[in-house]
């Protein structure tokens, strides 16, 4: 089944207005399901692969955990803004390397740019390593990689997207 289905029917199941999903570790499942209450808040919920409630807070934590992750890593690759890099390559003339850069730009592309997908380490991986491919064909490695940077700092979104779930999680977690 694909992806979309799945969710589509995680979300038709459990009433939730939004679903991602989520592996940790592999072969453990956890969909992150999001709930717009009446108030304009939102609730959480997150449910395993047959459908039972995650009461296990680091599970919980660790599904969290790689969708922050890959959600920012998406959004931070190559600045953010990998279309208009694209079109700007082409701008300058093409000068040197234009090609490999326009390729490694493309593939950072498809590799932040897929959803929906499942928020994996080897996504986050695959991701990490396409940006770095831009950032060494731009030359913008020589002075440090801003995609690293931004994932050294994920700690906080992470921080704050856990504590935000958790603190609205609609079952008691142990």
């Amino acid at each position: 089944m694909a992806l979309a289905d799945e969710l589509e029917q995680v979300a038709a199941r459990s009433g939730a207005d939004a679903v991602l999903a989520a592996e940790a570790h592999p072969g453990d499942r956890v969909y992150l399901c999001a709930f717009e209450e009446s108030d304009g808040g939102r609730s959480w919920l997150a449910f395993d692969d047959r459908g039972k409630g995650v009461d296990d807070r680091l599970r919980l934590r660790e599904a969290v955990s790689i969708v922050a992750l890959c959600e920012l890593a998406e959004e931070t690759a190559a600045g953010g803004d990998l279309d208009d890099l694209r079109a700007a390559l082409r701008v300058t003339e093409s000068p040197p390397g234009i090609e490999e850069a326009e390729e490694a730009a493309r593939r950072a592309s498809a590799a932040a740019r897929a959803p929906p997908t499942v928020a994996t380490p080897a996504r986050l991986d695959e991701i990490g390593a396409a940006t770095r491919r831009l950032e060494v064909a731009l030359g913008s490695a020589v002075h440090g990689s801003p995609f690293a940077q931004a994932m050294k700092s994920a700690g906080d979104v992470v921080d704050a997207l856990y504590a935000d779930i958790a603190g609205s999680y609609r079952i008691p977690l142990r």
